[in-house]
């Protein structure tokens, strides 16, 4: 799916993104076997400043895809085009330079920092690696940083596992914005974190968005993260988006089975209205990224295609691929889409 802005307002647009990762079957001898299809398929486009949310359950793809956007994996196939060029593969002093455009702040905020490192070493270390020397020198620029962030910037010389986890995630910020990035992808940057803690450090990232003009592809599971930050959402499921819309827009009125699924899970504060209320419920497993079903992929955990569609419908969805449909702000991959018969959210 993708959305059509002003060519000079997308910063970010990628067209049929596929990610497969090759396999290999057990035994004596090994022969290569079906691809594992993490990310099968995928197109949007990002404008300047905004926040894109990739949303879906574990193991949909999102944080593959995150990844192969910055060519942090090399994608199977489709292209990625930052600011018109086309960034697809791009290897050597070509990705260095770029990465001072496009960062990361990766999901685990102790596993993504060298244990042996200080945090003023971890925080220098994009204008080390690119060559750049800051006004006021190195050090004073990384103690800046860690103050923006909320960190005392007398703890340069201290190592990351005498911080917590809030600490930690903070120390992933400071140095994916050190370099002033245009674009950072933000791989699941709270699921690791407690719920207070997981507000201020999503309220940091807006800060900084305003502050240095970000955009951001935000990775998360949690639709509520999703809703306080994105401005605009995309629904993912084994490797395909289902479902891209504004943020109020998808919330209010989600057309995609999956998307309605997924927001009757989200709990409402009221005890009245959440007892009351009814859960749209996903059958079976996930299914297999390598031998993932035929025609839509949802089709046999679908409630609407297990309730409501006739012998001939349901035939449609298990023989052909759904189209991706404009129907209002929505795009949407359902061959029978339509809006939920209970309350979702």
């Amino acid at each position: 799916m993708t959305t059509t802005h002003p060519e000079s307002d997308v910063i970010l647009e990628v067209k049929d993104l596929q990610k497969h990762f090759p396999t290999r079957t057990s035994g004596i001898i090994r022969r290569a076997s079906d691809p594992v299809k993490a990310v099968d398929g995928i197109s949007f486009s990002v404008n300047r400043g905004e926040t894109l949310g990739l949303v879906g359950e574990s193991g949909c793809g999102k944080s593959t895809a995150g990844r192969t956007m910055l060519q942090l994996l090399e994608p199977t196939g489709g292209s990625i085009h930052y600011n018109g060029r086309d960034i697809t593969g791009v290897h050597g002093a070509d990705l260095r330079k770029l990465r001072t455009e496009m960062q990361m702040v990766f999901q685990d905020p102790y596993g993504s920092l060298n244990p042996r490192q200080t945090i003023g070493t971890i925080v220098a270390a994009p204008f080390d690696i690119q060559g750049i020397t800051p006004d006021g020198g190195v050090k004073a620029e990384v103690q800046s940083l860690m103050e923006r962030v909320g960190l005392n910037p007398e703890h340069y010389n201290r190592y990351p596992h005498e911080f917590s986890g809030g600490q930690r995630q903070r120390i992933g910020i400071a140095r994916a914005v050190a370099l002033r990035p245009k674009l950072i992808v933000c791989d699941e940057p709270v699921s690791a974190l407690d719920v207070s803690i997981q507000a201020q450090v999503v309220n940091l990232l807006e800060d900084l968005q305003t502050e240095y003009d970000l955009t951001y592809v935000f990775v998360a599971h949690d639709l509520s993260v999703i809703r306080h930050i994105s401005d605009r959402v995309a629904v993912m499921y084994l490797g395909k988006f289902m479902e891209v819309a504004d943020r109020d827009e998808l919330y209010a009125n989600p057309l995609h089975p999956y998307t309605q699924a997924l927001l009757s899970a989200v709990p409402i504060p009221d005890p009245r209205k959440e007892n009351k209320r009814e859960r749209i419920l996903l059958k079976g497993d996930l299914p297999s990224p390598i031998n993932p079903p035929s025609g839509c992929v949802f089709h046999t955990r679908c409630p609407r295609f297990r309730e409501e569609l006739s012998e001939t419908e349901r035939k449609r969805c298990t023989t052909e691929i759904p189209l991706v449909q404009k129907i209002g702000n929505h795009e949407v991959a359902c061959h029978f889409a339509g809006a939920a018969k209970i309350d979702v959210i």
